[in-house]
């Protein structure tokens, strides 16, 4: 009986290693074969879902918590999408999670983030290129092909010289695999560098998040101020500080307390560590990653970070630029803030919410808040007060891409990692609007969801606040002008005013719409080039 099911298992031996292959193969072409953009959109999703169910599980509100408020289905995949998609776009109070649920949104933020999902994506690309199997002969290296192997030979065979008769120099694509050994080390060294800047971009990641929350947990510790307002709050030091951290350096925006960062507006030390997260995790980051490379080459002479450096356009880094490009992005992100800066002081000095601060307090304030509209969406004063003057510039600039530099000089795209030059127009993308197009559609349709209360409540339900929502969810911001009681022509004896967001006073089609324009923000970064079809003349 053994020796039959001994033979029986031999027999589905290669039936089983045929299937395992196959089913590798049918994985591999589903990953790499894809579009990047369904891709995202499908990961940007998935982890939605999941997190939705997560909170779904633990939705009971924290014990501690007067109010007895249970959040609606729709609400906590409005929440899960907001984290995943680093939005912060509310329409529940934040301290009404338990700490379960704040958990699970820093986990959502943090697999949300930029600089993680782009760690993911280098993972995919090593794992185009898999070890080779190099065995020389006779000057000749023996190459296991792969499609990527192929295009990129392909790429480098074109690039030698016509009257180039050296036969160790030529490559023989469909039939030979004849490599030379110059070409054999090029691919080699890149497929290495491919490697060394995954291991950079995860050394960045660690050691901003331990290093930022476990100073942030130091100075609410050290000072009373701020360690009173937590303790007041019943919220834990250390969750607060890694909550605070992720959400920061992922540009989210989500704080655990209802008011933001507001009741510490003047813990000027909080802010400042804070606004140095915001900038290493978003706008500043290429150019933080180009000087940690180029740092890391000094210190140990690596080979992999002078190819780095010299070939960012092969490697196919979307984060990677040139030194050049990398300078003239922070003298742009430096240039925003300072514009912005001395507009806010110049209009908004004397804000209520400023009233019984020192100088200092006011500009680390006004700096802070001024940082956070590309693309953090964290306030240290009510978005409503700001002069309108102020809520036009801050529109302006959650509307503009991170990366958004003044780039002087001639800057060739970028090529993909399988040695493409560009994308391959199409018919399809003539089509494609430009992203200003899409927000116009997207305001027009939360005004048609809207009609009745833009009717009702006309203060508070007007184009300005519903722009600056929309505007704020494409630009994975947060800032929202809020809803006010005070606000209604006909008063509401029922109404309370709430911390969260605008649109958590939306009509569910409104919040459903609002849901579409966050994971549409968040991949906007393969919409930029719509609308060039069109010709204004």
């Amino acid at each position: 009986m053994k020796t039959n099911f001994a033979s029986f298992g031999m027999k589905l031996e290669p039936f089983y290693s045929y299937s395992s292959n196959s089913l590798s193969t049918l994985f591999r072409l589903l990953l790499f074969r894809s579009n990047p953009f369904w891709t995202q959109l499908s990961y940007f999703l998935t982890i939605s879902l999941v997190g939705y169910l997560a909170l779904s599980v633990f939705s009971k509100p924290r014990t501690d918590n007067t109010l007895s408020f249970m959040p609606k289905e729709l609400d906590l995949f409005f929440t899960s999408v907001s984290a995943v998609t680093v939005s912060s776009m509310s329409t529940i109070e934040m301290e009404v999670f338990s700490n379960s649920q704040l958990v699970i949104l820093t986990i959502l933020m943090f697999l949300g983030g930029e600089v993680f999902v782009s760690m993911l994506g280098i993972q995919i690309e090593r794992s185009k290129f898999p070890e080779h199997q190099v065995s020389t002969s006779n000057n000749h290296v023996s190459y296991s092909h792969s499609t990527v192997d192929q295009i990129e030979l392909k790429r480098i065979s074109h690039s030698r010289p016509e009257n180039d008769d050296n036969p160790n120099n030529l490559i023989d694509i469909e039939n030979g695999k004849k490599l030379s050994s110059d070409i054999d080390n090029n691919l080699d060294l890149k497929h290495s560098s491919i490697r060394y800047l995954g291991y950079v971009v995860l050394g960045y990641l660690l050691v901003v998040h331990v290093v930022g929350s476990a100073l942030v947990s130091s100075y609410i510790t050290i000072f009373p101020s701020a360690r009173k307002v937590l303790k007041s709050k019943g919220i834990e030091i250390q969750m607060f500080s890694v909550f605070t951290t992720v959400s920061t350096f992922a540009n989210c925006g989500f704080v655990p307390t209802n008011e933001n960062m507001i009741v510490f507006k003047r813990n000027s030390g909080l802010l400042l560590l804070l606004i140095s997260q915001i900038l290493l995790g978003n706008t500043l980051y290429p150019s933080c990653l180009w000087i940690v490379i180029w740092v890391l080459g000094k210190i140990t002479k690596s080979r992999e970070c002078s190819y780095l450096l010299r070939n960012f356009r092969e490697i196919g880094y979307d984060h990677l630029f040139s030194g050049l490009h990398s300078t003239l992005l922070a003298l742009t992100v430096f240039g925003f803030i300072l514009v912005q800066l001395i507009l806010f002081c110049s209009l908004d000095w004397n804000l209520e919410a400023m009233d019984g601060m020192s100088f200092y307090q006011k500009f680390v304030a006004s700096l802070f808040q001024v940082v956070n509209s590309r693309h953090a969406g964290e306030s240290v004063v009510d978005i409503s007060t700001i002069s309108s003057a102020i809520l036009v510039l801050f529109v302006v600039m959650m509307y503009l891409p991170p990366y958004t530099s003044f780039l002087p000089v001639k800057d060739q795209k970028k090529v993909s990692i399988n040695g493409d030059s560009g994308r391959k127009n199409n018919l399809l993308e003539c089509f494609i609007l430009s992203p200003l197009s899409y927000l116009a559609i997207f305001v027009i349709l939360i005004c048609i969801t809207e009609r009745e209360k833009m009717k009702s409540d006309p203060l508070n339900f007007n184009v300005l606040n519903i722009i600056i929502e929309v505007t704020s969810a494409y630009g994975n911001t947060g800032f929202s002008n809020g809803y006010s009681c005070e606000r209604q022509l006909k008063p509401d004896g029922n109404c309370i005013d709430k911390s969260y967001g605008f649109s958590g006073k939306w009509s569910s089609e409104g919040k459903f719409v609002l849901i579409i324009v966050m994971f549409f923000g968040r991949l906007k970064k393969f919409s930029m080039e719509g609308g060039k079809a069109w010709k204004m003349s």
